[in-house]
């Protein structure tokens, strides 16, 4: 791309251009006006409103921190950000709720890793409480386990209506939010970026912030920088409980450490309903929501990242259990049943799923915590999937503070 006339005189359309229009875009746009109102950002999403991908998609939960390491971002940020979470639906009236939720061991071979967890939400901070069978069945009658924690800070509430606050709060401070604005070529200057959407717009700014999600490596390699990792999706598969009566409150297993999801869970939402997953299998798109959505040229990506099949050769085993799951409800409803024994298959009616945007290294390594990586002019949120909805207000000013401090500002 070329521009005529443009840096040495400051003609900037934006000192922030934010691209992505997920809970983590908004809350560093929201961040920023609040931090240095008048600082002119403009905000592109290229779908037709905000949260539609992963803000949009997930179960609402609003997590404690407890499966995180202890001094990681995903730590920090989600004890802090739960709390701030919770904060901001009451004050704008959004739905939520502190429900609380058990973390429960079926099997002997998973004590040991139940009570380091419970170790490690002590370490974060976090309120746990250890029970025993029959203290599981006063909380939740039908769940059966050899032994739980409860984490009492656990809630719910819908993330959607978080992002469209947010999107409210941002177009209130003075900052332009672009629907249907597609980022198609980016080219960085030592004066600035300039960014050219889909309808053939080119935007001018000071600073480029990268919370595209999905495609945030994409934006990366438009703008010039090695993001040294690449987003391999995963698609989450979500059923909904039948008798949502069988549940009270959100039920866990205990995690695999060796892999990043959390299992198949029940969680009552804030409207009652009771979802039960996710089913975690390789996406074929990005946004490939169900096996008959392929995108060849996405798909030949994933296959060409040599960490892709490093995953596979070390996790095929989880992996063909994840994608046994997929393909059979009965093998669904079997790993249900560990946690809820009364669910049938009639009880599991098919859901809305999910993709998660999972940041994975040349080495195969799959990238635990988030991932802010700044380069001139660029700030890039490589990886931010579960807990980054809890955790989207302090991402939200970090990402801030350091375009900030691009601008000279504070």
């Amino acid at each position: 791309m070329t521009y005529e006339g443009h840096d040495r005189y400051g003609r900037y359309d934006c000192d922030v251009l934010v691209v992505g229009g997920g809970i983590v875009g908004l809350s560093s746009a929201y961040a920023i006006t609040r931090a240095a109102p008048g600082t002119r950002v403009v905000l592109l999403e290229k779908e037709r409103g905000p949260a539609l991908h992963q803000t949009g998609r997930n179960s609402g939960v609003i997590h404690s921190g407890i499966y995180y390491r202890p001094g990681s971002l995903k730590a920090r940020y989600a004890v802090r950000g739960a709390a701030e979470m919770v904060k901001f639906c009451a004050e704008h009236g959004i739905a939520h709720e502190i429900t609380g939720k058990l973390i429960v061991a079926t099997g002997r071979a998973e004590l040991p890793r139940l009570h380091a967890l419970a170790q490690r939400g002590r370490e974060n901070g976090i309120p746990v409480r250890e029970l025993g069978p029959a203290q599981i069945a006063e909380y939740e009658p039908e769940v059966r386990g050899l032994a739980a924690i409860r984490v009492g800070s656990t809630g719910v509430c819908d993330f959607g209506a978080v992002a469209a606050q947010l999107a409210e709060s941002v177009g209130a401070s003075g900052a332009e939010i672009r629907y249907g604005a597609e980022v198609t070529a980016v080219d960085r200057r030592p004066w600035g970026v300039a960014v050219r959407t889909t309808d053939g717009a080119v935007l001018r700014a000071r600073v480029l912030v990268n919370c595209a999600g999905l495609h945030c490596d994409r934006v990366a390699r438009l703008a010039g920088d090695d993001p040294g990792m690449r987003i391999v999706p995963f698609r989450g598969e979500y059923y909904e409980l039948a008798r949502p009566e069988l549940v009270r409150g959100l039920v866990y297993p205990v995690p695999d450490p060796a892999f990043p999801f959390l299992g198949v869970h029940l969680t009552r939402g804030i409207g009652g309903g009771v979802h039960v997953g996710p089913n975690a299998v390789p996406a074929l798109a990005r946004e490939g929501y169900a096996w008959s959505t392929i995108r060849p040229r996405e798909l030949a990506g994933t296959l060409g990242w040599p960490g892709s099949w490093r995953i596979a050769r070390r996790h095929w085993r989880y992996g063909a259990g994840e994608l046994h799951r997929s393909l059979s409800k009965r093998a669904f409803t079997d790993a249900v049943r560990r946690l809820l024994p009364a669910a049938t298959e009639a009880d599991l009616r098919v859901a809305p799923a999910g993709v998660r945007a999972q940041a994975v290294l040349r080495d195969g390594t799959l990238v635990d915590d988030f991932l802010i990586r700044q380069a001139p002019r660029t700030i890039h949120v490589l990886n931010a999937p579960s807990p980054a909805a809890t955790a989207a207000l302090p991402i939200g000013r970090q990402v801030a503070r350091r375009a900030l401090e691009v601008l000279g500002v504070g």
